[in-house]
């Protein structure tokens, strides 16, 4: 992949640190989900300026992975991760200081724009230190980080922040990435990008849509939208949607926190299956089975089975979402595996954005909890056909 990997040491001191980046990030997108029943009364937020408000942070997103992923091929990823941590910490901390929609929508605009520039590199990072066998477990270890982040965000949210307020979890949030970036600047090594050692590197309409990867390329932006949609509508309005079946906050909650513990073991258990079995049918068959854990998690009504529903929900949609962030960039030619990656991780943003946008709209119009969760079924079946094909018809490009 055109520099060797690192040796082991250094290889696992940099996969630690993009773990905790990550885990970062969950943490800061489950904090708005799990801080949103205390969050919205207090600054007088309707269902449809909440949903603004969330969109706005995966609008920062689409721009800084567009942004990052252009810079991924054209820089060290050292400087541009420290860069856009720190973007991320202080526009989080600003949060603490929101007065209503607007510089509350602005402030997750640029937190967004600072953490969606960090993950390109952090695909590429993965795939630069990881043998050919080991790539997919490798990209959904490091991104396995972000439902560890939400998990402790939902365990904060539960422990602490009724006692200390909503702006007690942001001040977690913004603080912790400002404190990684000593340990970064001291310990991370500066990987530069793939094509460094003089690779001709293809222009973005050649690398993205040449050589018979105009259907892949398609199929891969279609299904990170949806598949994107339905993670962020749960991941931003699951608590709210649980507390309105009657279980309370407490109950809000422990639904996040069984969603974010299902996805840590769907993430390592996916990515070994698509290592060893091809992404074809451990990616395939995780579609349909969220399907049916939405279905079921639309009509439970206790919190044992919502609880277990929202694992389930979260083994299927982030184990399959974090493998094909290690499948989709083998599609493309080295030099221009962060372009890529960008690309196709902006496009799921698009529909990032959509995904608290549909959930206002729907609660706006008299929608319950249920009949949100069950508008994403169809949203989940559609994903699973587009990359059914993908697999199907792609081919790896190779190193």
């Amino acid at each position: 992949m055109g520099a060797s990997p690192p040796h082991a040491p250094r290889g696992a001191v940099t996969l630690s640190l993009c773990f905790m980046i990550a885990l970062l990030e969950g943490f800061d997108i489950q904090a708005i989900g799990v801080a949103a029943p205390l969050l919205i009364p207090a600054l007088g937020l309707t269902p449809g300026q909440a949903g603004v408000v969330f969109g706005a942070g995966m609008a920062g997103l689409v721009c800084g992975a567009l942004a990052g992923g252009w810079m991924a091929d054209r820089m060290g990823r050292k400087p541009l991760l420290m860069t856009a941590v720190a973007v991320f910490g202080l526009f989080t901390l600003a949060t603490l200081v929101a007065g209503g929609p607007l510089s509350l929508g602005l402030f997750r605009l640029f937190a967004g724009a600072g953490m969606g520039a960090a993950m390109p590199s952090l695909v590429a990072v993965a795939l630069e230190i990881a043998p050919p066998d080991r790539r997919t477990r490798t990209t959904t270890l490091m991104f396995s980080g972000m439902p560890v982040g939400g998990a402790l965000a939902a365990l904060f949210a539960a422990g602490l922040m009724g006692r200390f307020g909503w702006h007690s979890i942001f001040l977690a949030g913004g603080v912790l990435p400002l404190l990684l970036l000593p340990v970064m600047a001291w310990l991370m090594p500066d990987i530069r990008a793939a094509a460094a050692g003089g690779a001709q590197r293809p222009g973005s309409a050649q690398a993205l849509f040449g050589d018979g990867r105009l259907l892949v390329t398609l199929l891969a932006w279609f299904t990170f939208g949806m598949t994107l949609l339905v993670l962020y509508l749960l991941l931003n309005w699951l608590p709210s949607l649980v507390a309105a079946k009657g279980l309370g906050g407490s109950g809000g909650a422990g639904a996040a926190f069984g969603f974010n513990v299902g996805s840590v073991v769907g993430c390592w258990a996916i990515g070994v299956l698509v290592d060893r079995l091809g992404p074809r049918i451990p990616i395939i068959a995780a579609y349909p089975a969220l399907g049916l854990s939405l279905f079921g998690l639309a009509m439970a009504d206790t919190l044992l089975p919502v609880v277990v529903l929202a694992g389930l929900s979260g083994f299927f949609l982030l184990g399959a979402q974090y493998s094909l962030y290690g499948v989709i960039p083998l599609y493309y030619p080295a030099p221009a595996r962060g372009l890529a990656t960008g690309a196709s991780i902006a496009a799921g943003r698009l529909g990032s954005i959509g995904g608290p946008l549909v959930a206002g709209h729907l609660l706006g119009q008299g929608w319950g909890p249920a009949g949100v969760a069950m508008a994403m079924v169809p949203v989940v079946l559609s994903a699973g056909m587009a990359v059914a094909l993908m697999t199907i018809r792609g081919r790896y490009a190779g190193d």
